[in-house]
């Protein structure tokens, strides 16, 4: 196949594509299947060749999208660095990064000694560690092909308080885990079709990568900070079903002469086996500072009830929740059902909900 050096196919999201990085001593070009529910179309290419899989539609053909880098085992991607999602598939580009603190309860240590926590998952000694995320924005051209796997208008803020709205969701906006960032280079100077992408950033081809942070990035970064910043993930495992949850405060507002605190929180769902399984229901408990306990129960999550597969083994979404208190828990289990119809609850690692004490500014998405 002319122009693109493809070892393994990859079903990512719902859209296919090619690469080749096992022991690359170099840059390998990087193809896309064209057509509707694949891969779209980014680039022109003077050939355009069938590559024959099983996995690939019929009919589709591969177009160049760039070439491959050689991801980074140590250090950050810097501003600007185009990237191919390694479990969604989307095309990107990194804005800034996080330094966040990874609770991974897999490698938790066991303290039977302590009593039980209050999200009683028993007594593991959870201790975080430092981990790499980024702030992306998503190619408007991939959302229609990962909506049904991953949320494309998840990073949400409150409205001013004058503002009859209660939620600004900014479109194409992404949390990503290093790990997840496949680099690679492009010769296009707008290569991410992003209404924020000139806006944010400036092509200057003397840089590596060739894009600079413009200074209206660097203001709307510092404006929005507290509502943006991650600063812990949580994850645990539980019958090769992997859970991550990040949560995000979004602020405070008055409601009936009392205060209300808002929280977004982000689930990444993985299905690290082949077997075929899918999410039936949902089970929170949700504890406030205020002594409130709740609970909360129901079908799926988001309106959806998601298949995890080896060929879309991922589901990512955002919710919110508020309490009249500055602080609380949250944990839970969701309910899988395998193909035999035999069903196996995973856990939520539980995780704080903790406010900002010196909020000044009302967030809003719309801050430059």
């Amino acid at each position: 196949m002319a122009g693109c050096v493809a070892r393994r196919a990859l079903t990512v999201g719902s859209r296919w594509w090619s690469r080749s990085l096992t022991g690359a001593r170099g840059p390998r070009p990087l193809c896309a299947a064209g057509g509707a529910g694949t891969f779209p179309p980014v680039a022109t290419t003077t050939t355009r060749r069938h590559l024959s899989s099983r996995n690939r539609p019929e009919g589709k053909v591969l177009e160049t999208v760039g070439v491959f880098e050689v991801p980074k085992q140590n250090g950050k991607y810097e501003t600007g660095q185009l990237f191919l999602h390694s479990v969604f598939g989307y095309r990107g580009v990194v804005l800034f990064p996080w330094q966040a603190r990874l609770y991974d309860r897999d490698v938790a240590s066991v303290a039977p000694e302590k009593a039980e926590n209050p999200a009683g998952h028993g007594s593991k000694e959870v201790k975080g560690k430092t981990h790499t995320y980024y702030q992306v924005l998503i190619d408007a051209r991939d959302c229609p092909h990962i909506s049904q796997r991953s949320q494309t208008e998840a990073v949400t803020f409150l409205a001013n308080h004058d503002d009859s709205r209660a939620l600004y969701a900014i479109p194409g906006l992404d949390y990503v885990s290093h790990e997840d960032i496949l680099p690679y280079t492009s010769t296009d100077q707008v290569p991410i079709q992003h209404e924020l992408f000139e806006r944010f950033l400036l092509y200057d081809q003397t840089k590596a990568p060739p894009f600079a942070a413009r200074e209206t990035l660097r203001a709307w970064q510092e404006k929005n900070h507290p509502w943006l910043e991650l600063s812990d993930v949580h994850r645990e495992t539980t019958e090769n079903i992997r859970v991550t949850v990040i949560p995000f405060y979004m602020g405070m507002r008055e409601a009936q002469n009392s205060h209300v605190y808002w929280w977004r929180y982000c689930i990444r769902l993985e299905n690290l086996d082949n077997d075929v399984v899918q999410l039936r229901e949902r089970h929170w408990r949700i504890f406030s500072l205020s002594g409130t306990l709740e609970t909360v129960r129901g079908r799926g999550v988001v309106g959806r009830e998601p298949v995890l597969s080896k060929e879309q083994p991922a589901f990512q979404y955002s919710s919110h929740v508020s309490l009249q208190a500055s602080s609380g828990h949250m944990w839970g289990t969701f309910r899988f059902e395998r193909p035999d119809g035999s069903h196996f609850d995973v856990r939520i690692p539980p995780f704080s909900l903790e406010s900002n004490k010196d909020e000044k500014t009302p967030p809003s998405g719309l801050h430059w």
